[in-house]
């Protein structure tokens, strides 16, 4: 995958990094960007999307991430997750994801990222409610 720019992504959620973010190297891990992402998505559908991820009927599981790294980044350090949706299915959802250091330009990871929406219950795939759709809609890329 390319280097992406900021402009590439139509939403952004902040973080601060951790002091255990850092590994022996002195930078992010790279298993944490993943949960950067995690984090970005799912503060993005309960905030937007109105997903319960407590009590609600669906909720949503990754079912494949990878991630390209370009830079890296390191504690005490702002980012940014850049976030947008390259495919709406009928119950799955494939985001693309950026991590940005706070005001730059260029992505130092990108990232994609799978959901497929289950009825809690049951563990079977189901439709994308409405709000969580309409949500969703909202970050496709032209």
């Amino acid at each position: 995958m390319e280097q992406p720019l900021r402009d590439t992504f139509r939403h952004f959620h902040s973080i601060t990094t951790r002091w255990h973010d850092n590994d022996l190297y002195g930078h992010v891990n790279n298993v944490v960007y993943y949960s950067f992402f995690d984090s970005a998505v799912n503060t993005y559908l309960i905030e937007q999307g109105g997903l319960d991820i407590h009590q609600g009927e669906v909720v949503a599981f990754v079912v494949n991430s990878s991630c390209d790294y370009f830079a890296s980044i390191a504690f005490p350090e702002r980012i940014e997750v850049g976030l947008s949706v390259s495919k709406l299915g009928n119950s799955s959802v494939h985001y693309t994801l950026g991590i940005f250091k706070a005001g730059e330009q260029q992505a130092c990871a990108a990232g994609r990222f799978v959901h497929v929406f289950v009825e809690r219950a049951s563990n079977r795939s189901q439709p994308i409610p409405e709000p969580l759709r309409a949500a969703l809609s909202r970050l496709l890329c032209d």
